[in-house]
């Protein structure tokens, strides 16, 4: 008699026999045994679980040999992950968050703060504030949506702000000469 891939089966053992395939009988990976060790522990944090009932459902579950084992190690649990077959879908519970789409094009109100930038070289600086204001909402906006574009929102924010400290610089001087008394 003969066991598992051929070697000999112990004494009294039945040589290995292949399985039907169905979700209870279907051995189970170490990954599936992790991830109902990861629920039992999330049970007992929320107190569904005994300390004395925890400690046994983890000693099976690391000793469960099938997803049937483990199913009914956590069946009773509520989002607790039903052991699903290699290519049956996970639960939403355990999955990664899908990742955000990254959207063709550019942010509008990016292209319009560097258009109001480039612009502030050409109105001396009138331009300015509204490539500041129009740049930063573009951040906000890229942030959120992971659209293309952060480097034409950064492109207005620089040729706003300069153009708005060059605004500053000339009222201050006005100002100085003014209080100065003027040109005599």
């Amino acid at each position: 008699m003969t066991g598992q891939w051929g070697t000999p089966a112990p004494y009294g053992q039945q040589p290995w026999q292949p399985v039907p395939t169905s979700q209870s009988v279907m051995r189970a990976a170490h990954a599936d045994r992790e991830r109902t060790v990861d629920v039992l522990k999330a049970a007992y944090a929320e107190g569904r679980l005994s300390a004395a009932e925890y400690e046994q459902r983890m000693a099976s579950a690391h000793q469960a040999a099938t997803y049937g084992e483990l199913s009914t190690l956590v069946g009773d649990l509520p989002s607790g992950p039903m052991a699903t077959p290699f290519g049956a879908p996970v639960p939403a519970t355990f999955m990664q968050p899908p990742p955000l789409p990254v959207a063709q094009g550019h942010n509008g109100l990016a292209v319009a703060s560097a258009i109001l930038g480039g612009l502030c070289v050409f109105t001396g600086g009138l331009t300015g504030l509204p490539a500041v204001i129009t740049g930063h909402m573009a951040r906000s906006q890229i942030r959120r949506t992971r659209e293309n574009g952060d480097g034409l929102a950064i492109l207005g924010l620089v040729f706003g702000w300069l153009s708005l400290a060059g605004w500053v610089a000339f009222v201050l001087l006005v100002v100085a000469v003014a209080s100065s008394g003027g040109p005599h």
